[in-house]
């Protein structure tokens, strides 16, 4: 799963445990419905291209970023992020 752009400063880690179910799920979907990520051989659906990423989450492999000033929400590969983040 390839890092969206990379976080700007100000931008903060959120514990997925913060969110409420339906917010997790609506990041999530709309992270899945816009990816661009090749499976190769492999078709998989929405259900579980969703549930890959939620497992990444829960591992601790992609963390959620969210932007105070743009208001928005991103996930990205927690190894591709700067210290402090």
């Amino acid at each position: 799963m390839p890092c969206e752009d990379a976080p700007q400063e100000g931008v903060l880690r959120v514990p997925a445990e913060m969110l409420s179910a339906d917010a997790l799920d609506g990041i999530i979907e709309e992270f899945v419905s816009r990816e661009g990520t090749d499976y190769g051989d492999y078709d998989f659906s929405f259900d579980d291209k969703k549930n890959q990423v939620r497992e990444q989450i829960r591992r601790g492999q992609v963390v959620i970023l969210f932007d105070p000033v743009g208001e928005t929400c991103q996930l990205a590969l927690a190894d591709q992020l700067p210290p402090g983040i």
